[in-house]
């Protein structure tokens, strides 16, 4: 008796409206804690506040098929069949996201193709974040307007086969529905328009199109480097370079030196020896006159600076007689 629909409720697509969820899945919901605790004996009022408790949605989930409480929540709706106004309301509810996700699907179910595109399109502009729990158990993050596209979209939304309904298309075409305005097309508009405001503007300033300046920027440009010629260097050339005279000439003087006697290699040791030891000494008769010139300098400038403080007290000395005899103080 518990899960009877109630006896005034009107037939749904020609059937009860608790055979839109599937034998096996209605099976299970019966079977689950949460329609026996929390779903018995539940009316339209008590409906709202278990609806404020829902934390995400979903479908069944695991091995043994469990239902989610959002999925037992809509079959309790199917079953006691809640007036239309209250469905509306679910959907209209800014608070309170998973109620409105709730009337969504419900009048998904059970709604008319116009009813439809008229109450569920408008959730098109709510962003807000919601959970979805997944068929293995995990929960994955996904946006309110997603889950409306869904409803409107696809054949199978959590766990339930959707009703078919007609294209909205076909319906603008009868009359029976305005088209759709999307909020994204004033931005657009606004954003076109301002554009070619700056297109006139830079016609205007330089009397010639911005392509025209672009083109001319093109064929200034340095060519892909698809098109460059290639700068291999010739196995010729290589062969040139290797067959040098200066390698040559390198080689044979290593040549050269590999033939000579010990003796003679003795002695180009010894000339080499002296040539570094008189090029130390010429660095360091270098450094010491260096050292000469700078002492010199250093004694220049001491002198120079002497000489100008003495002018310099001889000139205080003057200025301070001076001021002696027209009786003012003196200098410091």
């Amino acid at each position: 008796m518990a899960n009877r629909t109630v006896k005034d409720a009107n037939s749904v697509k020609g059937t009860n409206p608790q055979y839109l969820v599937e034998k096996i899945t209605r099976s299970r919901i019966y079977e689950s804690k949460y329609w026996k605790e929390q779903c018995f004996a539940l009316s339209a009022e008590l409906l709202v506040d278990k609806a404020m408790e829902l934390r995400y949605i979903g479908g069944v989930f695991g091995g043994n098929v469990k239902p989610s409480p959002f999925l037992c929540l809509i079959l309790k709706m199917l079953q006691i069949q809640p007036e239309k106004d209250i469905v509306i309301e679910f959907i209209k509810n800014d608070d309170f996201k998973y109620v409105r996700c709730l009337g969504a699907m419900y009048l998904r179910l059970i709604g008319e193709s116009v009813e439809i595109y008229k109450y569920l399109e408008p959730l098109y502009n709510d962003y807000r974040k919601i959970r979805f729990q997944n068929n293995n158990g995990g929960y994955e993050l996904t946006h309110i307007d997603e889950f409306i596209d869904q409803l409107l979209h696809e054949e199978r939304v959590c766990s339930i086969i959707l009703p078919r309904i007609q294209k909205r298309y076909i319906l603008e075409e009868a009359e029976k529905l305005e088209l759709r305005v999307s909020a994204l097309e004033e931005d657009l508009e606004v954003m076109e328009s301002s554009s070619d405001e700056e297109e006139e503007i830079i016609k205007d300033s330089r009397g010639r199109s911005p392509d025209r300046y672009r083109d001319r920027d093109r064929s200034r440009r340095s060519p892909s480097p698809r098109y460059r010629r290639s700068r291999s260097r010739s196995p010729y050339r290589s062969r040139r370079r290797r067959d040098s005279p200066h390698r040559r000439r390198r080689s044979r003087s290593r040549e050269r030196r590999r033939s000579r006697s010990p003796e003679r290699r003795h002695r180009d040791r010894e000339h080499t020896d002296k040539h570094r030891s008189h090029r130390h000494t010429d660095d360091d008769d270098r450094r010491k006159s260096h050292k000469t010139k700078r002492s010199r300098h250093e004694r220049d400038h001491k002198h120079e600076s002497k000489r100008e403080k003495k002018n310099e007290s001889d000139e205080i000395a003057e200025a301070n007689a001076l001021r002696a005899s027209l009786g003012l103080p003196p200098l410091k």
